[in-house]
């Protein structure tokens, strides 16, 4: 099963994201829960987001970047939904051995991502924490998506990518169990 977390304060504003989240919403076996819909009071049932996680084998998180990270609701839902001894610590292995689908879009253009763009910074250096928060629940990490220029690109340029992600979800199979990522040592394991 495919578990989308969706989270756009502003979905009706986005050309990029909806039509992404358009293109593989009648793709069987997938869930998708839109945070600010569900939640619009921040008062995230965690009970019932643990239970979608824990049915799923791939998690897709799909957001905009905002500042250089996730929308203020995807934070929250990290910090109450991926509990110590649940998704991380002793006995927390809930999320283990799941695969981790980002996709997320960006109103910068490529270009602008690099030493000698406005963000001074490659891309990749903005990955880092999401990727973190996989690995540290020992969920596999796959190649995300990134969509850049979400406010200028053309409908053909949109479609093309929505086409491209419904294509990477339906024919997604997770790698054999001796293939996923091994669980990252937590600072606390050390001796």
């Amino acid at each position: 099963m495919i578990l989308i977390i969706h989270a756009h304060p502003y979905p009706q504003h986005s050309r990029a994201g909806r039509a992404l989240l358009e293109a593989v919403r009648d793709l069987p076996d997938l869930d998708v829960r839109s945070l600010y819909d569900l939640y619009p009071d921040f008062d995230i049932d965690v009970a019932a987001e643990q239970a979608a996680l824990v049915r799923a084998d791939l998690v897709v998180w799909l957001h905009p970047i905002y500042w250089y990270s996730v929308p203020a609701m995807l934070k929250h839902w990290f910090d109450v939904v991926h509990l110590r001894d649940w998704a991380y610590g002793e006995g927390g292995d809930k999320l283990r051995g799941k695969h981790c689908l980002w996709v997320t879009t960006s109103g910068g253009e490529t270009s602008s991502f690099s030493e000698t763009g406005v963000h001074q910074l490659p891309f990749a250096a903005f990955e880092a924490p999401l990727r973190q928060t996989a690995l540290f629940c020992g969920m596999v990490w796959e190649t995300p998506i990134v969509l850049h220029g979400a406010h200028v690109i053309t409908e053909d340029e949109i479609g093309a990518a929505a086409l491209a992600f419904r294509e990477r979800l339906a024919t997604w199979r997770p790698n054999p169990p001796s293939q996923a990522a091994k669980p990252i040592r937590r600072p606390s394991d050390v001796d």
